[in-house]
């Protein structure tokens, strides 16, 4: 792998870190598979794209109201599964479905290139450091922050009810908490992430494709497995960590996969590549978890009576 590969690996992974955050954020802490994510990638990058090209937008704004359109998205799947006890797989897919008939009318065709515009990397031209370097560190300044900012926000009194919502409706009911907009707001954070994610990946690579959102949910899962099983974390911090190093490990280990020329893949393969890696850490995680419990059993059968 050259350093122009790991350098690209980094800024993907980085990219992705921020998605997997928002997929922690509702399969771990909400408990809410949600497949909007398949829609609201690509809706952040066609928002952002149009805004910039159309409107001749800020793109620090125009990311941001790509972010906000993700928001709505996710906010649209929570409303369906709550209001109208639509299952919640259903909800994300009959969204996703529609975000792409939707996506197609923001850019007014299946892409919105970006050439000759300004993004938000091109504030950081000028420091006479080449692109594929400076935009990996920028990215990753940007994945801490928004690492940083939802670790506050789940350390809140808010985010306790949520992450109780979560754990355990019937009780958090019970103590007062309003599940219902747990999810609605969850769900909605969770698509912002996505869709911010979407309008940085247009950005970096110069064009927003209403395709770009296949294979993101999986994407997400895999960064969120991988980080998990490589870092197994009992506090909010360390699977936030966990989720952004699980990406750059994920997209690592398929940049290798693809450069290894004694395995014979090609670029085409990625999607394969994705759902070895996914079902190898789950395999591994339930291995470990099994030892782990199988050594218990044994510490207890050893304990003098």
């Amino acid at each position: 792998m050259s350093l122009y590969q790991l350098f690209g690996s980094l800024e993907t992974g980085f990219i992705f870190g921020i998605v997997a955050l928002g997929a922690y954020l509702t399969f771990k802490i909400l408990d809410f598979p949600d497949l909007t994510v398949e829609g609201s990638f690509p809706l952040g990058a066609a928002v952002a794209a149009t805004l910039i090209v159309g409107a001749g937008l800020n793109p620090w704004v125009a990311t941001l109201a790509g972010g906000l359109a993700g928001f709505c998205a996710g906010f649209v799947t929570a409303w369906l599964n709550v209001r109208f006890r639509i299952l919640h797989i259903l909800a994300g897919i009959l969204v996703a479905i529609s975000l792409y008939s939707l996506n197609l009318r923001i850019m007014g065709g299946p892409n919105k290139p970006l050439l000759n515009v300004e993004t938000v990397f091109t504030a950081f031209e000028g420091f006479g450091v080449k692109s594929y370097i400076i935009n990996p560190i920028v990215l990753g300044v940007f994945a801490l922050a928004v690492k940083l900012a939802l670790d506050l926000l789940l350390a809140t009194g808010f985010g306790m009810a949520m992450r109780a919502a979560g754990a355990n409706p019937a009780m958090a009911e019970a103590n007062g908490v309003n599940v219902g907009r747990m999810k609605l707001i969850g769900v909605g954070i969770a698509n912002f992430l996505t869709a911010i994610a979407g309008a940085l990946f247009a950005q970096i690579f110069g064009a927003a494709d209403a395709y770009m959102g296949i294979g993101v949910i999986i994407v997400g899962l895999a960064s969120v497995i991988v980080g998990m099983s490589v870092l197994p974390s009992r506090t909010i911090m360390l699977a936030t960590a966990a989720c952004i190093g699980g990406a750059i490990l994920y997209r690592l280990a398929v940049a290798a996969a693809l450069n290894a020329d004694f395995i014979g893949l090609q670029a085409s393969d990625v999607q394969l590549v994705t759902a070895v890696l996914v079902a190898v850490a789950l395999i591994v995680q339930q291995s470990g978890g099994r030892v782990l419990r199988a050594a218990k059993r044994g510490g207890r059968g050893n304990d003098p009576a």
